[in-house]
């Protein structure tokens, strides 16, 4: 087949295929059966040999017995593979894509076939570096154990560090994300890129960094506040453009992204207190309206009632000075004390 025919049909890793497998327990089974059956004639040939019967035939079966105990069957037990639910295994045939061996179950695959899961090595690694120098401090021994080669197929979290970033207005704020995942093209996500997940990280970094830039951190940040969305007013929005950002950067790891949702979202600290004074002010002065607002309206009703039942007859001055008196007391910060006039009302 021509290069170019090959790279018409894509590489053989960007699609997944099953591997050839059959039933474990009956392989298991049979090659025990045999491994008897040869360590017998192993021993048989050995006394055959040595009471010089048949010589010939004594070394035929000691080679044949050996052959087989110590070197056929040990490597018939290396293609023994044990999966449990939602895990899967990606083989390679002398450096070749095998197939995948997915379900959960007892398998016999081909006995030379090697597992691989860079990631799961880079991740072990990361972990005995970290556990070196505390133990080294413990005077403790630092217990190594093997990375497994068994890619699960079940949902995962990501929890990254929060992030500074600036957002549209380019102000700067700490936020932070939980992204939902799963596996879902083995060969792609073993083959493809060097760790799945080290790559599907550095990937929600980005992302996040490109959709926080589009929104403010809230409207009040800006001058239209009926067509702007915000990271803080628009969070499931957010959370959807930013699901949609980071699946079409790692499909090619063959990962699904299930569900971002932001966790964490506050100004930086070197603008926390400003931004905070401004909030409050903010909030000081929505009060002062609605407070005024009532006030006024209270004023008017008064001054409704006070004339429609004719309780008392008050000209312009006198109507200015009840109701300077009346906002004075409604609107004020502390509680009013009033005077009592015990004299004429003029």
């Amino acid at each position: 087949m021509a290069r170019s025919d090959m790279l018409a049909e894509g590489r053989p890793h960007d699609r997944e295929i099953m591997a050839k497998s059959m039933g474990g327990m009956p392989v298991l089974l049979l090659n025990i059966l045999l491994m008897l059956a040869a360590l017998f004639f192993f021993i048989l040939g050995i006394i055959v040999a040595s009471n010089n019967v048949s010589s010939t035939a004594g070394v035929v079966m000691i080679v044949t017995g050996s052959l087989y105990l110590f070197i056929i069957g040990p490597i018939i037990f290396a293609g023994l593979k044990v999966l449990k639910p939602n895990e899967a295994l990606v083989l390679t045939l002398f450096g070749r894509y095998y197939g995948t061996l997915r379900g959960e179950g007892f398998f016999f695959v081909h006995p030379f076939t090697a597992a691989v899961n860079p990631a799961s090595s880079a991740t072990s690694s990361g972990i005995i570096s970290m556990m070196q120098p505390a133990a080294k401090d413990k005077g403790e021994a630092v217990n190594v154990q093997f990375p497994s080669k068994k890619i699960s197929l079940k949902a995962m979290t990501l929890n990254n560090e929060k992030q500074k970033i600036n957002d549209r207005l380019g102000n700067p704020i700490i936020i932070g994300i939980v992204v939902i995942w799963k596996v879902v093209n083995t060969a792609k996500a073993v083959f493809n890129v060097d760790s799945y997940t080290e790559f599907l990280s550095i990937q929600c970094d980005s992302a996040l960094r490109d959709i926080v830039r589009l929104y403010p951190y809230d409207v009040s940040d800006v001058s239209d506040e009926n067509n702007e969305k915000s990271l803080r007013g628009s969070s499931r929005e957010v959370a959807e453009r930013l699901k949609d950002e980071i699946q079409a950067k790692v499909a090619l790891a063959g990962l699904e992204i299930m569900e971002a949702r932001i966790t964490h979202l506050s100004y930086a600290p070197e603008i926390a207190a400003a931004m905070l004074q401004r909030q409050q002010a903010s909030a000081i002065i929505d009060a002062r309206q609605m407070i005024v607002e009532g006030a006024v309206s209270m004023v008017e009703m008064a001054l409704t009632k006070l004339g429609e039942n004719e309780i008392v007859q008050l000209d312009e001055e006198r109507k200015a000075a009840m109701v300077s008196n009346l906002l004075v007391i409604l609107c004020g910060n502390r509680d009013a004390q009033p005077v009592v006039n015990s004299g004429s009302l003029y």
